[in-house]
């Protein structure tokens, strides 16, 4: 919608309702009434019809609308009258963040206002909190809110309006960013001796021209890459970021950016404090000089920049101020090296001419007596030490002699002996009780086994019969059913055996 087309009026809102299809027969159309309110003439008597036609009334039947309906359709006839983004200028009032990350709140101006809803991912992008009494800005678009049936803007993006609110956002995200610690961060140094400087500036402004001027008077050959950015409006942040973004992914073309624009009021800076802005300069992994504005001039990319300059020409100087200084620094040591031998070769006159014959001799011979003394005590130090190393070797020797006395071969063998004799004796003692209970032992379980030997029973009279096979083998005959007559078998007595042959079985 363009600024200077006309506001559609509501009245043009109303809905063209289509025909619809019922399966009710369709009453007539109900006649057209006219009323006369002009003073009739005098009432002549009606004529007394001879017989009376009585007619019923034909009523239409109403359209009947549901709510949901009647919303729905002026919503989309408002939607489509209002196709385009919308700029609504007022006064907030009933402000509402909710838990959400939404804002809700009204723009009033006079007596009439709008509801506004700002959703949590334009919200999250405002540079300023929104606050009651605050005169702002909304564009958006025009829609109706279905359950409360309410006309209300879908803002996309919200600006303060005037310079005192654009003061009150710029002190909310100064003191949020600093709260955040993006002030406190550590600076890159700027490199003493830069090649290239990568520049996000307006290729058409005087910010450019001046800093041009500045480094061809004091570096000619320093290299500029410019980045051509819009440096006021809504599309700053935006391309200055773009332009941060791009020197930083081609670090081999330049060593530092300087972000530079001229001076302007609080409305023409005002893209410079943007929160994104911001974190892309922070992020940034080249130094940043921030040039904007002149000196009085503060924005939030000043203080997250590596290093801010009042003006751009002083950020030219300061990109150039090793490059101008080093000739001055050069000349002023060679003065400063000059002097001092001139100062050196005037005191080494001064001393010669106050030295005569004698007391180069005196002094040569104070010289040699000072060492023969440095000698002599030299050697009365390494006697001493000598001595002190003597005594502690025979300390030592003695020691060594006492401790060999002490561990004597011959003492310790005979202790050894001692200690080998008596644990001779303990073994022999051992032994002897342990084959003693073995013995004991042995006697005992040789009983026992004797009493349960089988060669015992049989020595009591008994014997075991062992019944042959055809086959040679020898099977234990314990039940007499088994057994059959004229079968052979085999008697184990204590003393040897005896083969026989069976003549009966009797198993009762």
């Amino acid at each position: 919608m363009a600024p200077d087309d006309p506001i559609p009026s509501f009245l043009s809102l109303r809905p063209q309702r289509k025909a619809r299809k019922s399966t009710k027969p369709q009453a007539p159309a109900l006649p057209q009434l006219s009323f006369d309110l002009t003073p009739a003439a005098a009432p002549q008597p009606a004529p007394v019809p001879a017989k009376p036609i009585v007619t019923k009334p034909v009523v239409a039947e109403p359209i009947v609308y549901t709510v949901r309906q009647l919303i729905a359709e002026l919503r989309q006839h408002v939607e489509g009258a209002y196709t385009g983004l919308l700029n609504v200028e007022g006064e907030i009032s009933n402000c509402r963040p909710a838990a959400s990350g939404h804002i809700y709140f009204t723009l009033k101006d006079g007596d009439a206002q709008l509801p506004v809803v700002l959703f949590r991912r334009q919200a999250s992008l405002l540079g300023f909190k929104p606050k009651d009494g605050m005169q702002v800005e909304a564009r958006g678009r025009i829609s109706v809110y279905e359950t409360r049936g309410q006309l209300q803007l879908i803002a996309e993006s919200l600006r303060p309006r005037g310079e005192g609110a654009l003061q009150m956002a710029f002190e909310q995200l100064k003191r949020r960013l600093k709260a955040e610690g993006l002030f406190d961060r550590p600076r890159k140094p700027l490199p003493p001796f830069p090649r290239c400087v990568g520049i996000v500036t307006s290729p058409t402004g005087a910010a450019l021209q001046d800093i041009i001027h500045v480094v061809r008077r004091r570096h000619a050959r320093l290299n500029l890459l410019v980045y051509p950015a819009v440096v006021q409006g809504p599309q700053c942040p935006a391309s200055v970021a773009a332009g941060i973004r791009w020197f930083n992914a081609h670090p081999e073309r330049v060593d530092l950016i300087l972000v530079a624009r001229g001076g302007g009021s609080l409305e023409d800076l005002a893209g410079f404090n943007d929160e994104v802005l911001a974190r892309v300069i922070a992020g940034s992994a080249l130094p940043v000089v921030a040039a904007i504005g002149h000196e009085i001039d503060h924005t939030i990319a000043d203080f997250v920049a590596d290093l801010r300059a009042p003006t751009p020409s002083a950020a030219a100087e300061l990109v150039t101020a090793a490059q101008h200084r080093i000739e001055e620094r050069v000349l002023s040591l060679e003065r400063r090296v000059l002097r001092a031998g001139e100062f050196h070769i005037l005191r080494a006159r001064q001393r010669l001419q106050r030295l005569s014959a004698e007391q180069v001799l005196a002094r040569v011979q104070d010289a040699v007596g000072r060492r023969e003394q440095r000698v002599d005590e030299l050697r009365f130090r390494l006697s001493g030490a000598v001595d002190r190393r003597m005594r502690n070797r025979v300390n030592r020797l003695a020691a060594l002699e006492v401790r060999l006395r002490r561990h004597d071969p011959t003492l310790r063998l005979s202790l050894a002996n001692r200690r080998l004799a008596n644990a001779d004796a303990r073994l022999k003692r051992i032994a002897g009780e342990i084959t003693a209970r073995r013995q004991s032992r042995l006697a005992h379980a040789g009983a026992r086994l004797e009493a349960l030997s089988p060669l015992a029973v049989l020595n009591r009279g008994y014997a075991i019969i062992y019944l042959e096979s055809d086959t040679g083998k020898s099977t234990i005959l314990r039940d007499a059913a088994v057994a059959e007559p004229n079968q052979q078998i085999r008697a184990r007595l204590a003393r040897g055996s005896v083969r026989a042959t069976i003549t009966e079985t009797v198993t009762s």
